[in-house]
Order: C-alpha cells, then sequence, then structure tokens
C-alpha cells in the first residue's frame, strides 16, 4: 500500500474526524498542512478545483470528502484494525454521520463563531486575515447567511441533549465500540472544546456527552509524519493510480464513461473538478485529469453530496 497522506489544517474539524479515525484503526499516515482558506495551489494541483479540508492522498489517486475517505481507509485497512461499520448499525450508523456533518455541524459552528468565538480562533492575527477568512466562508457558503448566533445556540442544546440521550448506559453513539457516527458528531464539538474554550460552557449541560467526548480524544491520531506539498506532488507525478474496482457502471444521467464532465459538491464549497469520467459506481464517481506538477491522477468523490453533468464543449 502507498504512502497516506492527508492534506489538511490543524484546527480544521472536519481534519479532526479522520485524524482520529488513523488513531482508530492504528495508522501511519503524512501530514501536508495547507491553507485554511484559498488560494490552495497545491491542493487544486491534485484535486482540479475541489478545495474543502481534509483531502487523503494515496499515490496518484486522490479521494474528496471524508465519507469518502472514511470508506476508503475502512477498505485498505479492514480486520483485525476495528471497523466504524459494525455490522449490526451500519445502516444508523451512516445515518447519523451525515446528520452530524451537516446539521450538527451547521448549528456548531454557527454558535462557534461568535464574536467571542473568532476572538479566540484568531488570537494575535491581523485584522486583515479575519476578513479573508470571514469572505472565504461567505464564498463556500455561496452567500447563504450564516445561522444567527442566537438560534445556534439554541438548536446546538437541542442536538447536545440528543447525543447525551443516545449515550445514557453505553460509551458511544450506538453501542460499546465507537463507530463512523461518533466520528462524525465528535469533531464540531471538540472545535468548540478546544478553538473556542470560551464559549465551551454549553457542553457542561451534557455531562454524558463530556464523558463520551474524553473517550473519543483518547483514541489518538495514529503515527503521523510530515511531508511538505511539494513531495506530495512529485509522489503523485511518479505514481500510476490504482486499478479501478470492477463495480457495474451505475447511469443515472445519461452520460457515458469518457465523457468530459464536471463534479461539484451540492453545497458549501461547490468550485468545480472537471475531468473524464472514469467511473460511476453505486457510491462514487471517478474522474481521470492531468496536472503538469501533480501528473495523470484519479480523482474520487461520493455520489451522495455531489452533482455531475456534462463539461461545456
Amino acid at each position: 500500500m502507498s504512502d497516506l497522506i492527508l492534506h489538511h489544517y490543524p484546527t480544521s474539524p472536519f481534519a479532526e474526524k479522520i485524524r482520529l479515525i488513523f488513531g482508530f484503526k492504528q495508522l501511519a499516515w503524512h501530514s501536508v498542512i495547507i491553507p485554511m482558506i484559498m488560494p490552495k495551489p497545491d491542493l487544486t494541483a491534485l484535486t482540479g478545483g475541489y478545495r474543502r479540508t481534509p483531502v487523503l492522498q494515496i499515490g496518484a489517486d486522490i479521494y474528496c470528502d471524508t465519507a469518502l475517505i472514511c470508506d476508503m481507509l475502512e477498505h485498505i485497512a479492514p480486520t483485525p484494525t476495528p471497523t466504524p461499520y459494525p455490522e449490526a448499525v451500519k445502516g444508523v450508523a451512516r445515518i447519523v454521520a451525515q446528520w452530524a456533518d451537516s446539521a450538527l455541524f451547521t448549528a456548531a459552528m454557527a454558535y462557534n463563531f461568535q464574536p467571542v468565538g473568532v476572538a479566540q480562533v484568531f488570537a494575535g492575527a491581523p485584522a486583515e486575515a479575519v476578513q479573508a477568512f470571514v469572505a472565504d466562508r461567505g464564498a463556500m457558503r455561496g452567500g447563504a447567511p450564516r445561522m444567527a448566533a442566537a438560534d445556534a445556540a439554541a438548536t446546538y442544546k437541542s442536538y447536545l441533549r440528543r447525543l447525551a440521550n443516545m449515550l445514557h448506559g453505553q460509551d458511544f453513539l450506538l453501542g460499546a465500540q465507537a463507530c463512523v457516527a461518533d466520528f462524525a458528531a465528535y469533531h464540531p464539538l471538540w472545535f468548540t472544546q478546544e478553538r473556542t474554550p470560551a464559549l465551551a460552557g454549553i457542553l457542561d449541560a451534557t455531562p454524558e456527552v463530556l464523558a463520551w467526548m474524553a473517550r473519543m480524544k483518547a483514541i489518538g491520531h495514529g503515527t503521523p509524519g510530515k511531508l511538505s506539498a511539494a513531495e506530495a506532488l512529485q509522489m503523485a507525478s511518479h505514481a500510476t493510480p490504482a486499478p479501478l474496482q470492477t463495480d457495474v457502471f451505475q447511469d443515472e444521467h445519461g452520460i457515458p464513461l469518457g465523457s468530459r464532465v464536471v463534479i461539484a459538491a451540492d453545497h458549501f464549497g461547490q468550485e468545480p473538478t472537471e475531468g473524464d469520467l472514469l467511473a460511476a459506481t453505486r457510491t462514487r464517481y471517478t474522474l481521470r485529469r492531468s496536472d503538469e506538477r501533480a501528473g495523470t491522477v484519479h480523482v474520487h468523490f461520493p455520489r451522495v453530496g455531489f452533482t455531475l453533468k456534462k463539461a461545456a464543449p
């Protein structure tokens, strides 16, 4: 297996989700630190446009979106490492994870980024850095307003109570073992506790949640090592993409394989990636694209949460 390379930055909540799964599966990996905001020229040389954090690189294969990254890590490191998809709760675990990555994350981050939280996140940073971050995230939302702080607080409290209810009498959300739902629910709460501690009092009303967070934190991050962006690009350019799986072509769009297409997230961070459609399976899309620095790469996206259309002629 080629080295696992995570393109991320330390304060990214979604990156924390994957860092913990590295720990859960006891994996060694390489850390490439990317900018918090655009431009991200080294990352987009690999993805072709996709800019959300994190991105997983394995040789010349690039995996976008944490849902797909979780699936990929399970594929390359199955038993005897623990699975984030226990058979008895596999379906509900994915559903809870999708809720946590969307509704819970949205409420938590709107709560975290009220003025006192912003002051802690950007302590010591110049005003123009804060302004650039705000503008960048506004662009990622497509101009949609962030949830008001008061509404976010009320929603966040409600969601925390629901998590506490799920944890009653058990160590993790769906039983005695952590699953993908735990990793998805943990990372926005991690940001509250670790990055905006002035606002972390909201967690005190749910001691079951605090105890669960301590258990999640104890999982750790596996065995990380450092890698530069230039080294990661060189590794991609010297590698050959892995053979594609032989899953059946699932044609929902009337677009044949080999077509020039564009894939983009259906919300938040909708920067498009253009390439040749190599695969459209039950769970993912794969594009082939080339870059003068990264060489020929395969860029993989989950089907859920992403749109596919033909590229303009």
